[in-house]
This record gives structure tokens, sequence and C-alpha cells, in this order.
């Protein structure tokens, strides 16, 4: 590490250095025009001398090739002894350089290195001299402390040698170079500065102090590749700084000042070779790494992998990091856009932190000198799934199954070695359970089947596993009794409350896999999930993996599914037996169905005898009871009625249900009852037609009427069963629609509730239920695009994401969709510059909003016939088909926008919509007669002089010019079909019929020729008019009549063809 010295060292060591360090900062004025120049000046030259020719001989060959770079450095150290040191013996094998001194090689290597400063950053030859520079510079010093006596008094203080003088000498030599007007002498000192700093151990406090200096006012560079070189050298001097900031506490710019530096650049620097740079070569520190392990979310997945690849590796133990910052780090790469960045992530996961939990990190290098691999440790690996929360990201959508996945796939070694024996599986813990879990998904889902051997070896039978499931459930059921009856400050039992929960359903999750053909298997499974379903203590998540898990073993066609139906819900009559008997005051002989009732009529029990000698607290207590009742059955009836498919009238059990379940809890006037039952009438309305028919007034009421939440419900359900039983429900409800636009447009209120809206409207005109006929359509896509640019929704993400995703795609996916969006483009952009005015009247400058141009540029893409699907057609993106596709959608949209701006809108907004007539694609494989429709309305436009400022006259003549090349063509195939017509009908002399129809085609493009030349001095009229407004589009050079064929050719393929007669 460079250090630096001791404020005695600097008045004293540094006596030559600093000196001319001064000078140099002193003297930057007088030698800016120096610096300034293109090529730098190197020193006048001295007499050739063998010291030169030695030096620049070794210097060459440095620059050929790195391998003889050692030998090279030994050669040049024996020179540098024979100018610095006297000779101790007569030598035979002289140098030829003891007749120089320390001065004269000095002044050679310095002259030899700054040839290096000019060379581009693509010449290898300029990293190979820099490198073997360093190198040198390195050994030379090693060399000369070497020679200085062991006993020095001054032991620990920077000697002076030669060797220090000359790294000196050179720096100073660079260090004005780092403000040069040329890029690649700034690129080379830079970069020379920075390698040596990382190459010497030590550096003069002076000089330490002029190279920090320089290279801060590097990292501000306009050259990335500058700025990279900078911040590569003051990586290592931060470092330093922080190391001696205890010695140097009184200097105001030392220590952290630095680092901060370092650390803005690192956060905000435009390009990711710098960023990636600082994330390599920034000191590890409490304070700096929380900014080097925000680069997970880096922009540049070259950034974001080295932090997985290189820093992480690095920072030894990760169990010195939180839990959180695991998690998210965890996450974040194995969950990354970028391949490289997963696999950098899950190597990581797979081989390091697992053997820094398995506590063999320390002998890596032994093991790998010996060839050994180390074996498996599994007391390691479930200390890592502990580390990194398993019980929290082992859940559904957590990142633990992915680590897990990778690390099976990657170690082959643990996956072989792994065996779950009785012991294992009679000492269950959340991360034991869960690595068996994680074993059992990966062998049954990944390699095509070639792990289910392992499935057979390892996993236990249905039987035995059934065994288990029961002794784990009990437990859990024991655990939750001593909570319920605990106080509530005692946590402890809580946690093992959670940690056995867990459990269970990671065995769910593997009985989910079995395979049930053993019989007595499955009745055994059978006969313990139907047990499991009828204790009401059962957590809910419990509870659906219980019944998904129960669907799979009933056969999967309508017997096995009305098997699975009444299995359900006599596990919910159970339930509420069982909840509904414990209070003594209950009257025994009260049924499933009058429970129902009473719950969904009043909230309360009918009166008995003794409901008059109830205390109030004890009717409260009841009417929790209730509430908790119906809650249970009602989430029970959801995970089955999720896991049906059949039709709900041809199953006797499921109307029964829907009569005395769900609909009295649809009707509770308890608000927790009576949402979950509306949630199951939605799913009972999947199933059956006319029942989702007799209640979509239902559900629209349950949107206008209930509070965010409730209404993200309802909109889920009616697309749903849109979606299910087809479009024609939007016929024959029309204030259907009116409920979508109303929760598109309740952004401000619900801003979830929008998001929601947005994705169902979304997927019902992708999946096309909202068919092309409906009256609605198009104020639904109309709402939708003004939504994606309106300010209001710029902090709704999820808004924002649908659209960014559902626009581009639902326009190119069909031509239909494609006019439709060009229809409703212009109102679109009408309503957007209406925001804009609005928000520029109030003034909110904190509301930021795209620009129109931006906007109508958004809106010509969508509407790009080129970039449209066509079935069948695998030459989409191809140049030739480009040319050839039917562009009637952007002629269309230029007859909306000449209406438009005929019309009374202001004037700033026809500003915003002339200029996108320059965009649209004007494709010669449109219909004829739409060509010379707007053909000729363009050329009215231009006669009336529709468009006031320059930049929309341009645009005008733009796409004036493009139909006119296009007519014109037209024209002349029209002409030419017709002389040809002429020669068939039996000519009799082929030349005299040749001349009379070529004849007219020559008048015409007389007629053509003078047209256009008009329509040039109308285009040279506009420029001298509004030279100061815009550019104008054309060639307004004057051309001379002698070269009327030039100007004919000319003009027919690039000129402003006037086809106002066509």
């Amino acid at each position: 590490m460079p250090s630096r010295v001791s404020s005695a060292r600097s008045t004293r060591a540094s006596a030559v250095s600093h000196k001319s360090s001064v000078q140099t900062l002193n003297s930057r004025a007088s030698t800016a025009s120096r610096i300034s120049t293109p090529n730098i000046e190197i020193p006048e030259e001295s007499p050739e001398n063998e010291l030169r020719t030695q030096v620049g001989s070794i210097f060459r060959d440095a620059q050929r090739t790195t391998a003889s770079h050692r030998k090279l450095v030994i050669n040049l150290r024996k020179i540098q002894e024979a100018c610095c040191y006297e000779p101790t013996s007569s030598n035979k094998n002289k140098t030829g350089a003891e007749d120089f001194d320390e001065e004269q090689f000095t002044d050679e290597f310095t002259r030899c290195v700054l040839r290096i400063m000019p060379v581009k950053k693509s010449e290898s030859v300029g990293e190979r001299a820099i490198r073997f520079t360093g190198l040198f510079l390195r050994h030379a010093n090693e060399k000369d402390n070497e020679l200085i006596p062991e006993s020095d008094d001054d032991a620990g203080v920077m000697m002076e040698t030669p060797s220090t003088r000359l790294t000196s000498h050179l720096m100073n030599a660079a260090l004005p170079l780092l403000t040069s007007k040329e890029k690649f002498v700034r690129y080379r000192s830079t970069q020379l500065i920075s390698h040596i700093i990382n190459s010497l151990e030590a550096i003069d406090d002076d000089l330490f102090q002029l190279l920090r200096h320089g290279l801060l006012k590097r990292i501000h560079d306009k050259e990335a590749m500058v700025r990279v070189q900078a911040v590569l050298g003051l990586g290592r001097l931060a470092g330093n700084e922080v190391e001696g900031e205890a010695a140097d506490s009184d200097d105001d710019e030392s220590g952290s000042g630095l680092l901060e530096r370092l650390l803005d650049v690192l956060q905000n620097d435009p390009s990711a070779d710098v960023r990636r740079s600082l994330l390599v070569n920034l000191p590890i520190l409490p304070n700096t790494l929380p900014f080097l392990l925000e680069r997970a979310r880096d922009q540049d997945p070259a950034t974001r992998r080295a932090l997985y690849s290189r820093l992480l590796p690095a920072l030894g133990d990760f169990r010195h990091l939180s839990l959180s910052m695991r998690e998210k780090l965890l996450r974040w790469g194995l969950r990354d856009r970028d391949e490289n960045v997963r696999k950098a992530a899950g190597k990581l996961f797979r081989e390091r932190w697992i053997e820094d939990c398995a506590g063999t990190a320390e002998a890596e290098g032994a093991e790998t000198a010996t060839g050994e691999a180390k074996p498996p440790n599994f007391e390691g690996l479930l200390e890592l799934l502990e580390r990194i929360d398993v019980v929290n990201s082992g859940v559904e959508n957590g990142v633990a199954l992915e680590a897990m996945k990778g690390f099976w796939e990657g170690r082959p070694d643990y996956r072989d070695e792994v065996t779950f024996d009785d012991n294992f599986w009679d000492t269950l813990s959340a991360e034991a359970v869960f690595m068996a879990r994680s074993f059992n998904d990966f062998c049954r889902n990944e390699g095509n089947g070639k792990f289910e051997a392992l499935i057979e070896e390892k996993m236990p039978e249905v039987t035995k596993l059934a065994f288990y499931l029961q002794r784990y459930i009990n437990v859990l059921v024991e655990a939750l009794k001593r909570v319920a009856e605990q106080e509530p400050s005692e946590d402890e039992d809580e946690e093992d409350t959670v940690e056995q929960e867990f459990i269970v359903e990671q065995l769910l999750h593997i009985a989910q896999t079995l395979d049930y053909s053993d019989e007595v298997g499955r009745r055994k499974m059978f006969a313990l999930l139907r047990q499991t379903l009828s204790i009401p203590d059962i957590p809910e998540e419990v509870t659906k993996l219980t019944v998904e898990v129960l669907r799979g073993i009933c056969a999967g066609d309508a017997a096995g599914e009305r098997e699975f139906c009444s299995v359900v819900l006599e596990a919910v009559a159970d339930v509420h037996d069982t909840i509904m008997d414990e209070p003594a005051s209950e009257d025994a002989d009260e049924s499933f169905h009058s429970a129902r009732s009473e719950i969904s009529g009043d909230g309360t029990p009918t009166k008995s005898g003794k409901d008059s000698q109830r205390t109030e607290e004890e009717d409260q207590d009841k009417a929790i009871r209730e509430i908790m009742v119906n809650m249970k059955c009602l989430h029970i009836v959801q995970c089955m009625l999720e896991n049906v498919e059949g039709n709900l009238q041809q199953n006797v059990d499921l109307v029964a249900m829907l009569n005395n379940l769900v609909v009295p809890a649809v009707r509770s006037h308890e608000a927790p009852v009576r949402e979950r039952g509306l949630l199951c009438l939605g799913l009972c309305s999947l199933l059956d037609k006319s029942l989702a028919e007799e209640n979509l007034t239902l559900f629209m009421h349950f949107f206008s009427k209930g509070h965010a939440a409730l209404q993200i419900t309802a909109l889920q359900i009616l697309t749903d069963i849109l979606n299910q039983h087809g479009a024609h429900l939007l016929d024959t409800n029309p204030a259907l629609l009116k409920v979508y636009l109303k929760a598109l447009k309740s952004g401000t209120k619900a801003p979830e509730v929008q998001a929601a809206a947005a994705v169902a409207v979304a997927k019902l005109m992708l999946g096309r239920v909202i068919s092309d006929a409906s009256p609605a359509i198009d104020d639904l896509l109309k709402t939708l695009v003004v939504l994606y640019f309106d300010p209001s929704t710029a902090q709704n993400q999820g808004v924002r994401q649908t659209l960014s995703y559902f626009l581009p795609v639902y326009s190119f996916s069909r031509k239909e969709n494609q006019s439709r969006m060009q229809k409703v483009a212009l109102d679109a952009l009408h309503k957007l510059f209406e925001v804009q005015e609005t928000l520029d009247d109030e003034g909110d400058a904190e509301t930021e909003m795209v620009s129109l141009s931006t906007i109508g540029a958004h809106l010509i893409d969508w509407t790009d016939p080129r970039k449209c699907y066509v079935p069948g057609s695998q030459m989409t993106l191809e140049e030739s088909a480009k040319k050839s596709v039917n562009g009637d959608v952007h002629l269309e949209f230029a007859r909306d926008l000449l209406e438009r701006l005929g019309s009374t809108v202001s004037r700033e907004e026809k500003k915003t919509l002339a200029p996108l007539l320059a965009k649209l694609h004007i494709s010669p494989s449109s219909s004829p007669s739409l060509l010379r429709e707007i053909y000729a309305e363009v050329s009215l436009a231009i006669d009336e002089k529709l468009i006031a400022d320059a930049t929309g006259r341009n645009a005008l003549f733009k796409i004036h010019v493009s139909l006119g090349k296009i007519v014109n063509t037209l024209k002349e195939n029209d002409e030419e079909q017709a002389s040809l017509t002429l020669n068939l009908r039996g000519s009799v002399n082929s030349t005299t019929s040749r001349k009379s129809s070529v004849a007219p085609s020559v008048v015409d493009d007389d007629k053509s020729v003078l047209s256009t030349i008009e329509g040039e001095e109308e285009l040279e009229k506009v420029e001298e008019e509004d030279d100061d407004e815009g550019t104008i589009i054309g060639n307004p050079t004057p051309r001379r009549r002698g070269t009327r064929d030039s100007l004919v050719d000319e003009l027919l393929s690039d000129g402003d063809v006037d086809m106002s007669g066509v």
C-alpha cells in the first residue's frame, strides 16, 4: 500500500521533489500554451549518447510483448545502478553507462516515458509501455530499500533513494499533462500516474498531495476513459487516507473528504466503466459498504455482475451482512434480467456462502494444491438456509427456492451425498424440511426425468410420509392451543408455532408431487387430509395446501371431482359443528343451515331461554366466534372452488353449498364475511353462466359502493367472468364498460384500483373479449393512451408498467388494432394538450410531463404499418417487406392531421401536430385511390397555406414530395399500361404505335417538370421568408438551364412534384 510519511519526512526527504512540484504548480500559467497543444512538446533533445541508446532499446523491446518485461526490468536496473551508485569492485561485465550520472539517467528515462503520452487508447503498445514503467519503478524501489541498513534510526520513515527521486521527477513531469486539451494525452498521463500509484508500496508525502490534487480534477473529465483511470488511482489513495486519518485529523480535506467524492461519482457517473472501476477498487469499509452493495441495482449488467463475481467474494464472511441485505442481494441477483448476473449470484451462493458456513473457506488454498475436493457439509448447508431466513424466504415467490434449485444443479457432490433417513424425518427443523422439499422439487422438475432415480432412492414412500405428516400436524395443533392459552406478551411459543406451520407446509408441498398409485398409501393420505380439514385451528395456508393435495389424490374426472367436493363440504360441516358446540350455552339442536341463516341475518344468534342471563361481554365473544366460523368455512370453500372445473348445476353438493353458505354470507351485515362470500360467489359464477348473468349487477354494485380492496375484488371477478363466458355479456350490460372507465379514472382517489383496472382492460382487449364492434372500445383505448402519458400516473408504477407493455403489443398484433389506435390518437393528443395547458396555468413545477412531440412520436410509431404482425409471414422485419407493406393506416393518419389542422384548434396545438406529417411512412404499396386522394388534400393544403410556421411547412412539403413521387409513378404505370393495350389491339406499324404511345408521356413529363420547378421556387420563397424559424426540407440551390437532362432526372427522383392536375 502506498503510505504517507510523517511530517518530518515532508521537510527532509522530499526536498528535491517538493521544490520541483511547487515550481510546476506555480508555472502552470506560463506553460498553458505548451500543454494545450494537441501533441505534447518534448524537451530539447540532447546529443546522442550510449545511455540513450541502451534505455531506448529497452523501451523499444518492452512495448512489443509483456513476456520479456522481467528480463528488461533487470537490465534497466543494472543501467540505473551503474549511473547512480559507485562501483564496489572492478567488474568485467560493464554496461557502458558508468560514465553517466543519476540526473542523466532520470532525464533519459523520463524522455522515453513522455513519448508514450500521445499514443491512442486503441494502441496496445501504450498499455505495455506503462506496465513496464510501473514494474521497473516497483523493482527499483525494492532493490534500493534492500540497500538501506536495517539498523537505521529512521526505520519506518521513508528514506530518499535514487528510485524515489526518479519517481518524483517522473510524476512531476506527468502532472502538467493532466490538463492537456488532447484527450489521449490526458488519458495516458492519468493512466501512468494511477498505475504507478498502484504499483508502489510508499509515496512521498508532498508528492502524495500533488497526485491527489491532480487526479481529483480528472474525475470530472468529459472523457469517460480519463475518469476511469483517475478513479483507479484515487481508489488506492482513498484507502491510504483512511488509514492515516487519525494522524492527520487537522487536515480539512483528508480522510472522508476523498471518499465522499468518490462515492458521489459511484452513484452518479454516467459511464458504467467508471462505476465498475470504483466498485472493485474502493476500500471496503463500514461507511462505503452500503454504497457498494447498492450497485446490485445498477443499470449496467457488467457492473452488477462485478458485484457478485468480484466484490462479494472478496468481502469475506457473508454472515457479517445484515439479514435483510443478504436476502436482497440474493433476490436481486437470482432474479436479474441478465443471465450472466444470475449465474454469478448462483455461483456465489453455492460456492462461497456455503463454504463460509461450512468453515472450509480458510483451507481453500491447501485443497487446491492437493487437488482434493472439499467433502459436502450438510450442517453448513442447514446453517446457510438459516442465515437466509428460510422460514420467510422459503414461502411461495420467495427467493430460497430459486437459490436451492441452482444449488442442487451446481453441486452434484451434495446431490449425491444427501440422505434422508428416519432420524432426519424424526427431528425435522425448518431448514431440514426445506432442504428435502427443494431436493424433491429439483429432482422431479429438472433434467427431463434423469434424477427420478434419486427420488426413489432417497425420498420416503407415501405411507411413511403420511405418518410423518400426521405427527407434525399434531405438534402444530398442540402449539396453536398453547399460543391461544398463553399471555399476549409471551412470544417464544409463537415463534415455535411459525416454524411448525412451515414444516407442515413443506411436507404438504412434497405430498403434492407423490405418486398415489399405491392404494394403501393413497387411503392413508386421503384419511389424514380429510381429518386435517376438520381441525378448526389449522392456519389458512395449511388449509389451502391440504385442499390442493386432496384434489390431486381424487381422480381427475367428473366422479373424482364430485367425491372431492363432498369430502371438503363434510369437513366444512365438521368445522362448524366443532366450533359452535364449544359454548355450553349453545342450543345443540341448531342445524348447520339455521346457523348460517342466523349469522347472515342479524349477525347475532336467535333468542333462547338463556339469552337474558348472558352478559354483554359473552354476547360479544359469541358474535366474534360466529364470524370466525363463517370466515373459516368460507375459506375452505374458496380453496375448494379454486380447484373445481365442472358445471355447478350438475353437482348437487355445490348447489347446496351455494344456497346454504355463500348466498347467506353475501347478505351478511358483517363486512369480512360479506367480502369473502362475494369472492366465493364470483368463483361459483365462473362455473355457471346463468349464475354469472344474474349476479353481474350485484358485482357492479359492490364496485360502486365498496372500499378500494372490495373494488379490486369486484373488478377481478367481472374480468374473470367476461373471459370465461364470452363478450356477449358486455352487449347485454352496457353499464359494465362504464365500470371500467370509472375505475380507470379513479387515480387520485384510489391508485391501486386504477392499476387493477388497467390490467383488467388490457387483458380484455388483448384477448378480444371486448369486440371490435363494441361502442366503448374506442373510449377505453383513448383513456389508456391518456393515462400512459398523464403526469398524474407518474407515481402509479402499476399503471405505467402495464401500459408500457400493452400499448405497443396491442397495436402491433393486428392491422385492425393499428387502425383503431390511429382513430383515437389525435383525440388523445388533444386531451393531453389540455392537460399540459392546465399544468402550465397552475405553475406546478414538481409535476413534469413528457413533451407533446415525444407523445406524437409514440403514436406514429404504434401505428407504423411496417411493425405490424402479419400472420403466416416471416418477412415482417426485412427491408423488402417494409417497403412493400400496405401503408393505408398512415395515410388515414395524414388525413386526420390535415382535418385537425384545418379546424379551429389553437395555434400552439397546430405547431405540435404539423411536424408529425414528416414522420409518417408513405408506402408505394398503399391503395392507389387513397394515395391520390391524400396527395390532392396535401396539395390543397399547400395552396391554401394551411400551416403558418416554418417547421410545419417543411413537414407538409416533405410528405408532398413523397406522395408526388408515388403518384407520378402510378400515372406513368397507367400510361404504360394504356399504351400496351393499344399495342395489343393490333397496330400494324409497331414503330408508329411506339411513337404514339410515348409522345403523351413525354409531354406529361415536361408538365411535371415545370410543375416541380414551380414547387422548388415556392420552397426557395419559404426559406427566404422564414429563414430564422427552422430548416427548410428541400434543395434550394439554383440550377443552370444548360443541364436540363440532369435536372429532369433529379427532379423526378428527389424533387417536389406538383400533381395538382391529377
